[in-house]
C-alpha cells in the first residue's frame, strides 16, 4: 500500500491548521522522569499533560475515547522500555506492560484511561526509585539480579548462582550483601512474592498455580512465606486488591 499521498495531505492539513506535535524532546525527558524514578516529577508532568491531553498529539481513531487509548497504549510501551533501558529486569517492565495495556483496553471513559496514564508512570517511576540497582556498580550484582527475575520460577540457590556467574559461594553471598543491603535469600524472596502480588490483582490463577509459576515447593510454602513477607494471606491480599 503506498501511503504517499495519504501523508502529503494529512501533513498538508497539519500546516493548514497550525497544528504541531509535542517535540520529540519534551516527550522523552518526560519518560527520563520516570526511568529516573522522580515520582513527584512525574506527578507534576501528568497534573500538567492532564490539563488538555491530546494537544500535539496524533488523530490515531475518529472514535474520542479509543484515540487517547491508543495513545496510553503507545506511552506504556515507550515508558517500559526506558525503564529497561534504566535497569528495570526486562520481563518485570514488559509483563507489567501488559498488565496495564489489558486494563486499558476494559476502560470506557477518557477520564478513566487519563487516571491509568497517570498510576501506570507512577507505578513504574516508584519501582525504580526502589530498585536496589540504583547504586549498585558490580558487573556481576547487575547480572545476579537479572538471572533471579528471568528464573522466578525456579528454586533459586546461592550456589546455583555462583556457579552461572563462575563464582565463589560465599564471596558473591557477601558481594550482594554490601552492593544491595540484603542477603541473596531474602532478595529472591522478596522478587517472587512483589511477583505473586502482582498476579494475585491481576490474574485469576489459583494459589497452587502461583506457587508452582514461582518455583516454591508446595502451596503453603508460597502462603507461608507470603504471610511472612506482608503479614496477610494471599486470599485475604487478593480479596483486598483484585482488579477483575
Amino acid at each position: 500500500m503506498n501511503t504517499n499521498k495519504d501523508l502529503n495531505y494529512r501533513l498538508y492539513l497539519h500546516h493548514t491548521y497550525g497544528f504541531e506535535r509535542t517535540s520529540f524532546s519534551l516527550e522523552f525527558e518526560r519518560y527520563s522522569d520516570v526511568r529516573g524514578g522522580d515520582v513527584e516529577q512525574v506527578r507534576r508532568n501528568m497534573a500538567e499533560v492532564k490539563k488538555d491531553y491530546l494537544k500535539g498529539k496524533g488523530v490515531l481513531s475518529k472514535d474520542p475515547v479509543r484515540n487517547i487509548r491508543y495513545h496510553v497504549i503507545i506511552s506504556t510501551a515507550m515508558v517500559a522500555r526506558a525503564c529497561v533501558e534504566g535497569g528495570m529486569p526486562h520481563d518485570t517492565a514488559y509483563t507489567l506492560s501488559d498488565i496495564y495495556i489489558q486494563r486499558a483496553d476494559t476502560y470506557h471513559y477518557g477520564n478513566q484511561l487519563l487516571d491509568l496514564l497517570e498510576e501506570m508512570q507512577v507505578d513504574f517511576a516508584s519501582r525504580m526509585k526502589n530498585m536496589k540497582k540504583e547504586t549498585i556498580v558490580s558487573f556481576h550484582i547487575r547480572k545476579c539480579i537479572d538471572y533471579i527475575y528471568e528464573h522466578l520460577d525456579e528454586r533459586l540457590t546461592v550456589e546455583q548462582l555462583a556457579q552461572e556467574l563462575e563464582l565463589n559461594a560465599s564471596y558473591l553471598s557477601k558481594l550482594f550483601t554490601k552492593e544491595t543491603g540484603t542477603t541473596i535469600t531474602e532478595f529472591v524472596h522478596y522478587a517472587k512474592i512483589d511477583t505473586a502480588k502482582n498476579m494475585l490483582t491481576y490474574s485469576d490463577f489459583s494459589y497452587s498455580e502461583i506457587a508452582f509459576s514461582l518455583g516454591f515447593s508446595s502451596q503453603s510454602a508460597f502462603i507461608t512465606l507470603f504471610r511472612k513477607q506482608t503479614g496477610t494471606t494471599p486470599k485475604k491480599y487478593r480479596d483486598q486488591h483484585h482488579a477483575g
